[in-house]
């Protein structure tokens, strides 16, 4: 099977995650939602299907294709199969300046002021991850190892950080959890409309940078051999990370481990073409937006399935990832262990 026609099956199961995500639901039925759909049936049904569960649908795409990128370009750069924006500090700093301009209220609590909020706590996750590891290394130059390291304690101390922040405003703590669990809930056009540009210059930014992810990959020397700069380099492929997990933070909150799961489905998919960051960029953003749209589709069925009394039992999309992720994560660790112990022997 071809890199494409590979492609074209991450496609196709994004479509598939999407579609369900259209006729999943307490309120509508499938047969009512593919009836408002093709513009017919109950004029309500319409409504909540075009006003409140497309947007959500395209939001969760956004998100996780923000987060399937930001997970190839850290990897790459940290050369880490396990590396995600959970812990390099990028995640922890989106998160808490998503809650930390849902605290602030007004106008900077709306989809664009949480947005710009999480893009500084990004930014502030990945530049103290940089004086940590960047630094300590030598002018211009960043060792991995180090970054990788630095990057779990720059997380752990900004997640304190937000639980502060929590425990400042604990009346609001139950619509601030959102944010560390990870949640579609209440998405709409306006947070499409935030997003959007987010993903798109992410994606086209980090399609154009594979050939520098390609070269950072292999390691330094031999990205010097061929005349890269690989201190500013690394940084400029950093910052697409950062910007690419803050817009997805600021509308769809942590939804944990989409960063790391989405680059290993990409490859596991592609094959020997998932070594090619031209290739794995856009597989890791298809792959991520249909993680996030399968999850949020088992998220709702789960709520559906599982009432408690009057109010539902309203699982997050975040929950979802985290236990697929987990399970991911101890696959990878495993296998990794054993390569270790296989050369050893």
């Amino acid at each position: 099977m071809t890199a494409l026609l590979r492609l074209l099956l991450l496609t196709a199961g994004a479509a598939v995650a999407g579609t369900a995500g259209l006729l999943v639901g307490t309120a509508v039925s499938p047969m009512d939602a593919v009836s408002a759909l093709a513009g017919i049936g109950d004029p309500s049904a319409r409504e909540l299907v075009i006003g409140l569960r497309m947007p959500r649908v395209l939001v969760g795409f956004a998100a996780g294709a923000c987060f399937g990128v930001a997970g190839v370009v850290l990897q790459s750069v940290l050369r880490n199969p396990l590396a995600s924006p959970e812990v390099t500090g990028v995640g922890s700093g989106a998160v808490l300046g998503a809650v930390a301009a849902t605290l602030a209220g007004g106008a900077v609590a709306g989809p664009i002021g949480v947005l710009a909020v999480a893009v500084l706590g990004g930014t502030l996750g990945g530049g103290v991850l940089w004086l940590l590891a960047g630094r300590a290394a030598g002018p211009g130059t960043a060792d991995p190892l180090r970054l990788a390291v630095s990057g779990v304690v720059v997380s752990a101390v900004l997640a304190g950080g937000t639980l502060l922040l929590l425990t400042a405003r604990p009346q609001l703590a139950g619509s601030l959890v959102r944010w560390l669990v990870g949640s579609l809930n209440g998405r709409g056009w306006e947070h499409w409309s935030a997003v959007w540009p987010v993903a798109l210059v992410v994606l086209v930014a980090a399609a154009l940078l594979a050939p520098v992810l390609a070269l950072l990959a292999v390691d330094d020397d031999h990205a010097c051999g061929v005349g890269l700069a690989v201190g500013p380099w690394r940084s400029v492929v950093v910052l697409v990370a950062v910007l690419a997990t803050a817009g997805a933070v600021a509308v769809a909150g942590a939804l944990a481990f989409v960063g790391l799961l989405a680059p290993h489905l990409a490859r596991a998919v592609l094959g020997l073409a998932g070594a090619d960051p031209r290739l794995l960029v856009p597989g890791a953003a298809l792959a991520g937006a249909a993680t996030v749209a399968a999850a949020d589709v088992v998220a709702q069925a789960v709520t559906a399935l599982a009432p408690t009394g009057d109010r539902p039992l309203g699982m997050p999309t975040g929950a979802v990832t985290a236990v697929a992720g987990a399970v991911v994560l101890i696959v990878l660790v495993r296998r990794s262990s054993r390569a270790v112990l296989g050369g050893e022997s």
